[in-house]
């Protein structure tokens, strides 16, 4: 095996935009389970050398890619180079590539193989200065977690590593139930405040400046209740179908792939109560509360408050596209939903009576992630029959494709009348601070280091998500489709979408026009 002539390293030469206080990480070792897989191609290698490239990482630190193909420390580096040209081509120099890919090493082996987890502890020891913080990423196939789980329960405690970090990606089981089992696997290797379940989307800006906003202005907390808010629309729109991911979409479906996590990790950071302080466990004390507030949807409620879908054939930015039926492995009577639209109430006093809606799907007309709040329309018509025109104020939370803040309003027109005219009061990141939004896992990973559980999921949130989806789940599993595909690829899903809003007197946000949620 070619090893490296010196795990450890000298500092770089280089100044950090951050602060001293940000930028200050204590040395780690990171091994990646799925080290030379997709995910840590495109993803967590491009992220962690973004963090070295801007000085965020110590300079003692270790990537150890664990994976059956037989790479070397030498053939992983060049591997790593490659990821990093392919994926981040606007910031890859190849001298910067080369120094973060000397921290990079390599050991193969099958997760079920015991001899491999003595072999990469042996290697930790002699290699890394640091045994307090080791971290344990797992990107693989949910299927290998009880392997790899089981076989570093066998290993850590006789090898000092008793305080390493375990990181998992969703999807956090099938349902409640097997994500209670998957948490008490965890549970007996790691203490909780090790595990971090990793959901990308809570790294991204705009989700974790919904707390800043709310909290830091006050102008707007007051209002953030059922006496002035009339609404709240979430959107999780995108318009890729599901690529070479048919086996696996097979099994999840739309809600468990973005409802159970996305969808109602924003609901709870718009509806949570302002905690006591920005500490992880706080914040999600009060997101818990959110979820066991959410009145469940059950079997009398279930068709007046949701509605289900799946594409068919049509067409995105004029190109035809098959139907969901016609994916590559995918049943040809497939009853998998790939659209989702519900409408949940929070049952305590700051939103008795305001509905949430929120509609996720695959092939709609572009990739649009927002959440919308409306209040309500003012009580009187002061301006004469011009009034009648008077749009509600919104306030426009858009995560992505652009990260932006908005604030419609009312103004008037110029000119003799008193005629209403709507206006859009705009904060766009990258306008406002230049390229600072940064992919999300970086935010993430930094956080693992150094150990922020604020934006990762606790044991009793995931079971408590799960308990808001399951029902509706399994309600429409026991009931297959008899009019699927029920939307045509491009547009923005079935009918019965837009009739859930329209009974309520209001409607979807119409983003080619940018007109708010009301009729």
């Amino acid at each position: 095996m070619n090893r490296a002539k010196s795990p450890h390293f000298r500092a770089r030469p280089c100044r950090s935009t951050m602060s001293g206080a940000e930028s200050e990480t204590e040395p780690f070792v990171m091994i990646i389970f799925g080290g030379a897989g997709d995910l840590s191609r495109r993803k967590l290698l491009p992220a962690l050398y973004h963090l070295f490239a801007d000085c965020r990482l110590p300079a003692d630190f270790l990537v150890y890619g664990i994976g059956r193909r037989p790479y070397t420390d030498r053939s992983y580096r060049e591997l790593v180079s490659e990821s990093l040209k392919a994926f981040v081509p606007d910031l890859y120099k190849a001298k910067t590539a080369r120094e973060f890919a000397a921290h990079c090493l390599y050991e193969p082996g099958p997760s079920n193989d015991e001899t491999l987890y003595q072999r990469l502890c042996a290697r930790i020891q002699k290699d890394s200065k640091t045994r307090s913080n080791v971290l344990f990423y797992l990107a693989v196939p949910p299927a290998l977690l009880p392997q790899i789980v089981s076989g570093l329960k066998k290993v850590l405690f006789c090898h000092a590593l008793e305080n390493s970090k375990i990181i998992i990606e969703k999807p956090f089981g099938q349902d409640r139930k097997t994500a209670h089992q998957l948490n008490a696997m965890l549970l007996d290797v790691f203490d909780e405040n090790r595990i971090y379940r990793i959901d990308h989307y809570l790294g991204k800006e705009t989700v974790q400046n919904i707390l800043f906003f709310r909290f830091g202005n006050s102008i707007f907390e007051p209002l953030w209740n059922h006496k002035y808010i009339d609404h709240v629309q979430i959107t999780v729109a995108e318009d890729l179908g599901i690529g070479h991911r048919g086996d696996f979409y097979e099994q999840t479906g739309v809600v468990r792939d973005l409802v159970q996590n996305h969808i109602l990790q924003l609901l709870s950071l718009v509806a949570m109560e302002p905690p006591v302080g920005f500490e992880g466990n706080w914040i999600r004390d009060e997101k818990i509360k959110v979820y066991r507030s959410v009145r469940p949807v059950t079997g009398k409620t279930m068709d007046k408050n949701t509605v289900r879908g799946q594409y068919g054939p049509g067409r995105i930015r004029g190109i035809s596209v098959p139907g969901y039926r016609g994916e590559d492995r995918v049943s040809r009577h497939s009853n998998t939903p790939t659209f989702f639209a519900c409408r949940l109430f929070i049952d305590n006093w700051r939103w008795a009576g305001v509905p949430f809606y929120i509609r996720t799907g695959k092939r709609l007309p572009m990739q649009k992630s927002e959440i919308y709040i409306q209040f309500n329309q003012p009580p009187l018509k002061l301006f004469g029959p011009d009034s009648n025109a008077l749009e509600p104020g919104g306030l426009m939370l858009s995560i992505q494709p652009e990260e932006e803040i908005a604030l419609r309003l009312n103004v008037k027109y110029p000119g003799m009348g008193n005629r209403p005219h709507p206006v859009t009061m705009e904060l766009n990141y990258t306008d406002a601070f230049g390229t600072v939004s940064r992919p999300a896992y970086e935010r993430l990973l930094i956080d693992t280091i150094k150990g922020d559980l604020t934006l990762f999921a606790r044991m009793d949130g995931v079971e408590a998500m799960w308990g808001i989806v399951d029902p509706i789940i399994t309600w429409w599993d026991a009931r297959p489709a008899g009019d699927f595909p029920n939307y045509r690829a491009g547009t923005w899903g079935p009918e019965k979408s837009d009739r859930l809003l329209q009974k309520d007197g209001r409607m979807w946000r119409n983003f080619e026009n940018d007109q708010p949620g009301v009729t």
